[in-house]
């Protein structure tokens, strides 16, 4: 018995150890080049940043609204919150992404995948406006997004009225995104930071539900940071996301940083069963993303953060999340 005991102790620490020594190859699926005043590190620290962490591929946009420094302010903010002063819709974020890729070698340029962000999602005339970007940089643009709608106190602060994922503008959006073969990439929350209830699902159920042609990437499940200052978990959240990726064959889920504490991993660090069999469930369904936002100094350390995460998966499935789903979401080549 004390032989059996051993080899079975010996099994499992052999088999921990093999889970340990797994490195991923990463796709970073939700990553901004700018941050709220349009300004960034560049893409020299970027491109050292991902290779030194296996980090293969990027989904690299802008940010769609910039940060005022307002008259009254006697210090810049360094952050959207950092005041009361607008935000507003700010379309040259896309320039700004367009002029860094266009600089690229070849080799480079391979590694990054540019979405179109700098849209305002209640105006009727952005698919117009994304229609002349596409044509203006004919096969630069491989998505839509991050889009920003219902985000917290951002809307509050952004000016003009609230954006919805399922106005009439950018239904129009997801058509064009159909007919070009490009993924949506939708900030949309869940709920309030209050209300512990699914009180926003409707309205990225609707789009998924009307726009079946259409791929959807759900930036950070529809949670945020904000929402879990107020709310430690959404009970909810879980079996929602369960139903809808049972129900909407085109939804896919941004596992961003904003999800993987409280949800991916418990208090001790430790993978949380119920998601490991979530993302067993729907293996092709996952992907990851830093949301870094201009600043790219601790990018390899959020990618790697899901690691404890990922060991807990088959190891077909871990690769998948780390790195090939997003690929897999990205138009097919011509």
């Amino acid at each position: 018995m004390p032989l059996i005991r051993l080899s079975v102790a010996l099994l499992l620490a052999a088999a921990s150890l093999g889970a340990q020594a797994r490195d991923y190859a990463y796709s970073d699926a939700h990553l901004h080049y700018v941050d709220f005043f349009q300004e960034t590190a560049g893409m020299d620290k970027l491109l050292k940043v991902m290779a030194d962490n296996h980090i293969e591929h990027v989904m690299i946009s802008g940010i769609p609204v910039a940060k005022k420094w307002h008259e009254d302010e006697p210090k810049r903010p360094r952050y959207y919150a950092g005041d009361d002063a607008d935000a507003y819709w700010y379309s040259a974020t896309d320039v700004i992404v367009a002029a860094a890729m266009n600089k690229l070698a070849p080799e480079q340029r391979r590694h990054f995948h540019p979405f179109l962000a700098g849209f305002n999602p209640n105006d009727k005339n952005s698919a117009a406006h994304i229609q002349r970007m596409l044509d203006l940089n004919p096969g630069l643009w491989q998505g839509i997004g991050e889009v920003f709608t219902r985000h917290d106190d951002l809307t509050a602060l952004t000016s003009g009225d609230t954006p919805r994922a399922n106005n009439e503008a950018m239904t129009l959006i997801y058509h064009l995104a159909a007919e070009n073969d490009l993924p949506v990439m939708v900030h949309s929350n869940i709920t309030s930071k209050r209300e512990r209830n699914p009180l926003y699902l409707a309205e990225i159920e609707e789009p998924l539900r009307n726009h079946p042609h259409t791929r959807f990437i759900w930036a950070h499940a529809g949670t945020s940071m904000e929402i879990h200052r107020h709310q430690t978990q959404l009970e909810f959240l879980l079996p929602t996301l369960s139903r809808m990726l049972e129900a909407y064959p085109n939804l896919y889920i941004d596992l961003s940083w904003s999800v993987l504490t409280p949800y991916l991993l418990d208090e001790a660090g430790n993978p949380r069963p119920e998601w490991v069999r979530l993302v067993e469930r729907f293996p092709e369904r996952f992907m990851l993303g830093s949301d870094v936002v201009g600043r790219f100094s601790n990018l390899g350390e959020k990618m790697h953060s899901f690691d404890s995460f990922l060991d807990a998966l088959p190891e077909d499935v871990a690769r998948k999340v780390a790195r090939d789903n997003f690929l897999a979401i990205l138009p097919k080549p011509l």
